[in-house]
């Protein structure tokens, strides 16, 4: 379960260092009572390259680039402002990349039990 909030101006909540990425800063919108359940805006530095090898997560992201550019390495994609990705859990993504850095809206929530 998240908070209730209602609207409030988005860049009134500060920029912090996601804590698992140092070149990723976030702006946490609301956050639900794990780790898992968020929604934020994460900004990535250039030159940001997430781990290698595949990325498989136990809850559901959405994710909307509001700016910039994302490479996927596996798929020799390349993704710019206006993309959008639904995925499930345990859907394979990744790894990426940014050489100019980017912005994105990123939703996580876990599946119903």
């Amino acid at each position: 379960m998240k908070a209730e909030h209602e609207f409030f101006a988005v860049d009134q909540v500060p920029w912090q260092v996601d804590a698992h990425a140092p070149t990723i800063s976030e702006r946490v919108l609301s956050r639900g009572e794990d780790e898992r359940t968020l929604t934020r805006v994460a900004r990535w530095a250039p030159g940001t390259e997430t781990a290698t090898g595949v990325i498989r997560h136990d809850y559901y992201e959405e994710v909307y680039l509001l700016d910039g550019v994302l490479e996927d390495l596996t798929l020799g994609r390349t993704f710019t402002a206006g993309h959008y990705t639904s995925r499930p859990p345990g859907m394979p993504h990744g790894p990426y990349r940014t050489e100019t850095g980017c912005t994105m809206l990123e939703i996580r929530y876990l599946p119903a039990r």
